[in-house]
């Protein structure tokens, strides 16, 4: 079987979106993952903030490497966020999943965001559907 790095390394290879926000891969562990990004004018929205689309795929992104951590394929079946802290432009981001509740068939993960300052960004919680199948 492979490690949990092997998981998500393949993962990152194929995966375009997370290499487009210049996703960073900083730890990975059994039912664990922990990412960086930082925030680019491109990343802005409306309000000239960061859109909340970026924290939600950045937390989004380290569900799907803790959730397939364990070998077997994954993928999130529902998904939450709360956006508790704006961010801008240089804003440096971690993402930090934990694995909640680890069934057969379903998985529970906490995302933290923090910024530079340690401050919270956003909160996500996420479902994961496990298949029989290995990576």
């Amino acid at each position: 079987m492979k490690s949990p790095v092997e998981i998500v390394q393949l993962m990152m290879q194929k995966d375009a979106f997370s290499q487009w926000m210049g996703v960073e891969i900083l730890e990975t562990g059994i039912g664990t993952c922990k990412l960086r990004c930082t925030v680019h004018q491109n990343m802005l929205n409306g309000h000239s903030i960061l859109h909340g689309g970026i924290t939600y795929s950045l937390s989004d992104s380290a569900l799907a490497f803790a959730s397939n951590s364990r070998g077997h394929r994954a993928v999130s079946i529902e998904t939450s966020i709360s956006h508790i802290r704006k961010g801008e432009v240089g804003d440096v981001l971690t993402a930090v999943a934990t694995e909640v509740h680890r069934g057969r068939t379903i998985g529970i993960y906490e995302v933290t965001v923090t910024n530079q300052r340690d401050k919270v960004v956003s909160h996500f919680k996420g479902t994961a559907h496990i298949y029989p199948d290995l990576w």
